[in-house]
């Protein structure tokens, strides 16, 4: 039995662990680097060791310093969540050595999949479906060449060492292949040290489908049914749903079937996502995501299942608690990432200070967040700030649940990722459900959409901000030092924001 655990890893999801070890009754503590010192995950914690500067090779990257962390505080498992070492089969193995509980798939699992070629080799010979194209890493620009002229324009150019859109290109002839060809190279070696690339054909408009699975120690794998992740940009998710609203319980049961048959070709333990992409009634096999994703709670809610602490019991040895329920999914449920990213701006990362924090609440909401009011956003780490996630009844209920909740949201500080997701609430194609990957460069609309919904955030803003100043005795100034005063201290990109609305009118 464990009775203290390490998290290694930061923000929303760290705060998510801490949560499923309280509710377990086992200790956490938490790991931080200089700039996090009072984020909230560190502030909940049971115990909290500092790791390093704010470079995350430095800190959250540190396999010494994490495995010297967890020894000194005496825990027994370590859990990586995503991102940073969670997907390291490297990592995975150290924390092993060391004595402690890898909370997580067994090492060569997440070696076994990592490499995304030799992972759809070894699902092909499992007799899952794969999006025809190399099942080994490309010797060449004319190795790419010879093999795209064989499996057929366009192609998609990727990563072998790893995923995420780092090192992807779409080619759509000879000529689009070269140039994009070095690119695409070069982008995979600055991510992930290994320039390795893979080609294969590229789907025009497919969905992007998820199977949650989860696995114990002693062979058990069952499914959990899927997310529809296909509000996307530059391979980035940034609103899931689940169910689908294409996949019938048909087609649930044979991609939950093949996803099961995906995760014991590895071995695989505790939770993890098999990724597929859709279209037109088929399904191909994207990749194996070795480890809890971000929109894990979107499952856990039209489940009843909390996937983290079902981690921790399969950690601790015991039996899969997870019974396959006829009646799954529940309702419906939708997740939206509220990332400091402005829309208005292609999305390019927001920093400042959180001056106002108020998250919705109500029937059916919940707030995944790894910030507070105060808290300094940088460009250190992943702009993700937090998840709203709503469930409703249907998924009729649950859109305007969200769409409700998302006009409650208020963040003042740093522009956020709201604005996109309010519009995308009310958009004809999303409220059909009839979208693809493509749905976000095929509605370009939205960015005017978002701006409507920011000129009114912005003047929620301009009145914080004047609220602020009365209380702190500032009308007595004139009328630019007060301006200078509020700026500084709480609105530079809100007011910019509000000042470029009011610009456009």
């Amino acid at each position: 039995m464990l009775e203290k655990v390490l998290v290694a890893n930061r923000g929303e999801i760290a705060a998510r662990i801490i949560y499923a070890c309280r509710e377990h009754g086992i200790g956490a503590v938490a790991v931080y680097s200089e700039p996090d010192r009072l984020s909230p995950h560190v502030l909940l914690a049971d115990e909290a060791v500092p790791i390093g500067p704010a470079p995350a090779s430095e800190s959250y990257l540190k396999i010494d310093s994490i495995i010297d962390a967890a020894r000194r505080t005496g825990a027994g498992g370590v859990h990586p969540g995503y991102g940073f070492l969670a997907e390291n089969a490297e990592f995975a193995a150290a924390v092993e050595d060391a004595g402690l509980v890898f909370i997580g798939p067994p090492p060569e699992a997440i070696g076994a999949m990592g490499d995304k070629t030799a992972a759809r080799a070894r699902m092909e010979s499992a007799g899952v479906p794969v999006v025809p194209g190399t099942a080994r890493a490309l010797k060449g620009e004319d190795d790419a060449l010879a093999t795209a002229d064989e499996i057929g324009y366009p192609v998609m150019l990727k990563a072998a060492a790893g995923g995420g859109g780092k090192g992807m290109r779409i080619a759509e002839d000879p000529a689009s292949l070269r140039a994009v060809f070095p690119r695409a190279e070069s982008e995979a070696r600055q991510a992930f040290g290994d320039g390795r690339l893979y080609v294969e054909r590229f789907l025009t408009a497919p969905r992007h489908i998820e199977i949650q699975v989860i696995a114990d120690a002693h062979g058990r794998v069952v499914h959990l049914g899927e997310r529809e992740c296909s509000v996307q940009r530059r391979h980035q998710k940034l609103i899931e749903e689940a169910p689908s609203p294409v996949i019938d319980p048909e087609t649930r049961s044979r991609m939950g079937e093949v996803a099961v048959r995906a995760a014991k070709a590895v071995g695989y333990r505790s939770a993890g996502t098999v990724e597929f992409l859709y279209q037109n009634g088929e399904f191909f096999f994207l990749e194996m995501n070795t480890r809890i994703q971000v929109e894990h709670p979107i499952t856990e809610l039209v489940t009843g299942i909390d996937l983290v602490r079902e981690q921790l019991r399969i950690a601790e040895g015991r039996d899969l608690s997870v019974e396959p329920d006829p009646e799954w999914p529940r309702g419906h449920a939708i997740e939206c990432r509220i990332s400091a990213e402005d829309p208005l701006n292609e999305f390019f990362p927001s920093t400042g200070r959180i001056e106002v924090l108020r998250p919705p609440a109500g029937p059916g909401v919940r707030w995944d967040s790894g910030v507070a009011a105060g808290f300094d956003v940088g460009l250190d780490y992943d702009p993700l700030l937090a998840k709203l996630i709503v469930h409703g009844e249907d998924r009729q209920q649950a859109i305007e649940r969200m769409r409700r909740a998302l006009q409650e949201l208020r963040v003042v500080g740093v522009a956020t990722t709201q604005p996109f997701h309010l519009a995308v609430m009310s958009e004809p194609d999303f409220l059909r459900g009839d979208y693809t990957i493509r749905y976000v460069e095929n509605h370009p609309e939205l960015r005017e959409q978002a701006h409507e919904a920011e000129w009114q955030e912005a003047a929620f803003a301009a009145a914080v901000l004047l609220e602020e100043e009365a209380r702190h005795g500032l009308h007595g100034v004139s009328g630019t030092e007060r301006r200078s005063r509020s700026t500084s201290r709480a609105g530079a990109r809100t007011l910019s924001a509000w000042q470029r609305a009011l610009d456009t009118e």
